[in-house]
C-alpha cells in the first residue's frame, strides 16, 4: 500500500503570454524557482503557452498561496516593463508523475559561447581541448544558457578577458551566477556577484561551489549603492528600466578605461536609449551584438 503522506505533489501552472516574454519568464522559472518547464500547444488561444511544474513539498495552503502570488506578481511586473498584455495563468495540483525526471530528457550539454559548455549535473560531459565546462544543478542550464541575452553577454566577457586577465569583475543581478562563473573560467582574478533575491544568491552560491569556483567568486545580497570596491569589468544582464537607474553607480564603481557589458535589452528603441543615456554618464560605446529581439552592449569608461 502506498503511503500517500510521503508521495510528492506538484503544482502545475499554465501560462499564456506574448512571445517576447518567453525568455525572461523561463529564466525566472527555471533559474530562480527551480521549476520544470515545457512548451504547450493551445490551438484556441493566441500567443505562447508554457506548462510549469513546481514541487509542492508542503501541505500548508498559505505556503502554496505565497508561491503562487510570487510568480503572479513577477509576471505582472514583467508585463508592465515590456508594456504588453499581462500573461494568463491557471493552477492545478497533481499527484507525482515523475515530472522531476521526465523533463530532464530535454536538457543536454551545449555550447553557450566559444570555448564554454553548459552541462546539466545528470549528464557526464568530457571537455574537448580548449573547452571549459560549467555544471549546473537540475534545470539551471535551460534557464540561463538558452537565453540570448546570457550568451551575448558571455561573448563580450570572453573577448574582454582574453586580453585583460586578472580583471576584478562585478556581476550585477547575478541570478544563477552563470556570467560570474564564465568570467572566472575566462581568467578573472575576482568576481563579486550581487542580487536582491535571496533565492538567486543561494542558487549562484551553490553553483559556484559545485564548479569549485568559490575561492574566486563571492555572491552576496549587498545592494549596488553600498558597494565601494572598484572593478575593471562590470556586467549586468538586467531589464532596460532598471539599467537606466544604475548608470551613476556603474560609473562610480568602474575603474578608468574599465569595461561595461549590458544586456537584457530589446533591440531597437531600448538599445538606443541605453546607449544615449550611458554616453551622457561618461561611457563610450565599443560594440554591440544582437540575437533575435535581444541586444547586448559593450561600453568603456571614457572619463
Amino acid at each position: 500500500m502506498t503511503d500517500n503522506k510521503s508521495a510528492p505533489y506538484w503544482l502545475k501552472a499554465r501560462i499564456t503570454m506574448v512571445p517576447v516574454l518567453e525568455d525572461a519568464i523561463i529564466d525566472y522559472l527555471v533559474g530562480v524557482m527551480g521549476a520544470g518547464v515545457e512548451q504547450a500547444v493551445e490551438s484556441d488561444k493566441p500567443g505562447l503557452c508554457l506548462n510549469v511544474f513546481l514541487e509542492d513539498q508542503s501541505p500548508d495552503k498559505q505556503t502554496r498561496k505565497d508561491l503562487q502570488d510570487k510568480l503572479e506578481a513577477y509576471l505582472n511586473e514583467l508585463a508592465k516593463i515590456f508594456q504588453v498584455e499581462q500573461p494568463e495563468i491557471s493552477w492545478e495540483r497533481l499527484e507525482d508523475q515523475d515530472w522531476s525526471s521526465n523533463w530532464k530528457v530535454h536538457f543536454k550539454p551545449f555550447v553557450i559561447t566559444s570555448g564554454l559548455v553548459i552541462a546539466p549535473t545528470w549528464e557526464h560531459y568530457t571537455a574537448k581541448e580548449g573547452e571549459k565546462v560549467i555544471v549546473m544543478d537540475p534545470g539551471m542550464a535551460f534557464g540561463t544558457g538558452h537565453h540570448a541575452s546570457t550568451s551575448l553577454s558571455l561573448d563580450f566577457i570572453r573577448q574582454i578577458l582574453l586580453s585583460n586577465n586578472g580583471c576584478r569583475v562585478l556581476d550585477v543581478g547575478t541570478g544563477t551566477g552563470i556570467l560570474g562563473m564564465g568570467a572566472t573560467l575566462f581568467g578573472a582574478e575576482r568576481v563579486l556577484g550581487i542580487d536582491n533575491d535571496p533565492e538567486a544568491v543561494r542558487a549562484a552560491t551553490e553553483n559556484a561551489a559545485l564548479n569549485n569556483l568559490s575561492p574566486t567568486m563571492e555572491v552576496t545580497l549587498t545592494p549596488l549603492g553600498e558597494i565601494e570596491e572598484r572593478f575593471s569589468l562590470i556586467v549586468a544582464n538586467i531589464i532596460h528600466d532598471v539599467l537606466l537607474t544604475m548608470a551613476g553607480d556603474f560609473h562610480r564603481l568602474l575603474e578608468k578605461n574599465g569595461n561595461l557589458v549590458l544586456s537584457g535589452i530589446l533591440h531597437g528603441e531600448q538599445e538606443e536609449n541605453i546607449g544615449r543615456l550611458f554616453e551622457k554618464h561618461g561611457f563610450t560605446l565599443e560594440g554591440r551584438k544582437q540575437r533575435d529581439e535581444w541586444a547586448a552592449l559593450h561600453l568603456s569608461k571614457s572619463s
